[in-house]
C-alpha cells in the first residue's frame, strides 16, 4: 500500500500508479505497477464523482472516435497498415495512461497485429491479391475492450480496527474470510500510511483494490484486472467518503443514518443509475 510520499511494506499489496503516468513508446507502454521516478508530483485528489464523470466522457469520446475510422474502408494495402499502426499506438496509450487493463491491452493489440501480419504475408504473396480487403476489415476491437473490463463484484467500507463492516454493496457476497485476512494484514502494519491505494490479485481471475483513509478503508473487488482508471475512481470516491463524513468519523458513529456514501456509484453502470 502506498501512498504519494511514502511506500510501506504490506505483504503482497501492490501499489497503484499514479494516473498521470505517461507512454514512453507507442510499442512498449510503461508497466502500470512500475513507478517512474522522474514523472511530475501527483495532482490533488478529485471527487470521485468528477473522477467517474470523466471516465465516462473518455469511455464515449473513445468509442465515438472508433467507430468513426475503422468503418471506412482504406484504399490499398498500404493504408491499410498504415491505419492498423495508429490503432495499435492508439491502443498503446490508452494502457500507457492507464484507461484499460493488461487483458484489453493484450486482447486490442494482439488483434491488430494478427491483421498486420496478414496482410503483410498476403502482399509477400501476391501484391495484387484483394484478400488483404478481408483482412482489414474491421470488427471485434469493441467486444473486446467491453470483454476484458474489469467489473466490479463487491465493496465494503471499513472504520478502522472495526471488524464488521460499516456498509457494503455489489452484485455478489464478500469473502468474509479474505476480506479478513487483508484488513488484519493492514491493520498490523508498524508504518501504515493515512492516505493510500493498493491492488491485489486474490485468485481465479479476482483483484482487490483498496483504498486507504485516515479513518476508514474501502475494499472493491472485481473480476479481471482493473485499469489504473478504475482503482483511481476507487480512492477519489473514498476521499470524498472521509471529506463528507468527518465529523462521524472522528466521533466513532455506527449509525448509517449519520453517513453518505459516494462508493455506491462503483456499483452503478453510469451516473444516471
Amino acid at each position: 500500500m502506498t501512498d504519494q510520499t511514502e511506500k510501506p511494506t504490506s505483504p503482497g499489496l501492490s501499489p497503484v500508479p499514479d494516473e498521470s503516468s505517461s507512454l514512453r513508446s507507442p510499442i512498449r507502454p510503461v508497466h502500470p505497477e512500475v513507478e517512474d521516478p522522474t514523472r511530475p508530483a501527483a495532482p490533488p485528489a478529485r471527487s470521485g464523482l468528477i473522477a467517474k464523470a470523466a471516465q465516462i466522457s473518455t469511455d464515449k469520446a473513445m468509442a465515438q472516435a472508433d467507430s468513426a475510422t475503422p468503418d471506412k474502408m482504406p484504399e490499398n494495402p498500404q493504408a491499410a497498415l498504415e491505419l492498423l499502426r495508429r490503432k495499435m499506438e492508439i491502443v498503446a496509450n490508452e494502457f500507457g495512461e492507464g484507461k484499460i487493463n493488461r487483458a484489453q491491452f493484450n486482447a486490442m493489440y494482439g488483434r491488430y497485429g494478427e491483421q498486420r501480419t496478414i496482410i503483410e504475408t498476403l502482399l509477400k504473396r501476391n501484391p495484387e491479391n484483394p484478400a488483404w480487403k478481408q483482412a482489414a476489415a474491421p470488427g471485434h476491437t469493441s467486444f473486446l475492450r467491453q470483454h476484458f473490463e474489469a467489473r466490479l463484484v463487491y465493496f465494503l467500507v471499513y472504520q478502522h480496527n472495526i471488524p464488521t463492516p460499516l456498509m457494503m454493496g455489489g452484485k455478489q457476497q464478500p469473502n468474509m474470510d479474505q476480506v479478513s485476512g487483508v484488513l488484519q494484514a493492514l491493520w498490523k502494519m508498524n508504518k501504515r500510511p493515512k492516505i493510500g491505494l493498493a491492488r491485489k490479485e486474490m485468485g481465479s481471475g479476482q483483484w482487490m483494490v483498496l483504498a486507504l483513509g485516515e479513518y476508514a478503508v474501502t475494499l472493491a473487488m472485481f473480476m479481471l484486472e482493473p485499469s489504473v482508471a478504475q482503482a483511481t475512481l476507487v480512492r477519489d470516491l473514498h476521499n470524498d467518503f472521509e471529506r463528507a463524513n468527518r465529523r462521524s468519523l472522528s466521533n466513532g458513529t455506527r449509525s448509517l443514518d449519520r453517513f453518505v456514501f459516494p462508493q455506491r456509484a462503483l456499483a452503478e453502470k453510469d451516473l444516471g443509475s
